[in-house]
């Protein structure tokens, strides 16, 4: 039963997360979409995440409840930096 817990949280906060008002533009990769490369490299749980530069910011927990932050490029959708 626990390990059901923890994707069913993943898409409950990934349902209730804002979308950012600095972002503007057709060509850049949209918030879900950044939100989509980060859950593939483990996140599942988002505390944060923000528009900065060109890259999106993505904070939050993996499935062991550790932090984790992933930086996308908001043009290629390249994984620019992941911290653990």
């Amino acid at each position: 039963m626990r390990k059901f817990l923890m994707p069913i949280a993943a898409v409950a906060m990934l349902g209730a997360t804002v979308p950012a008002l600095a972002y503007d533009s057709g060509d850049l990769l949209s918030m879900q979409q950044a939100l989509d490369i980060a859950t593939s490299l483990g996140v599942v749980t988002v505390s944060d995440t923000e528009f900065a530069g060109n890259e999106w910011q993505i904070e939050g927990r993996d499935v062991t409840g550790r932090y984790i932050e992933v930086d996308v490029d908001a043009t290629t959708g390249a994984v620019l930096n992941v911290d653990r």
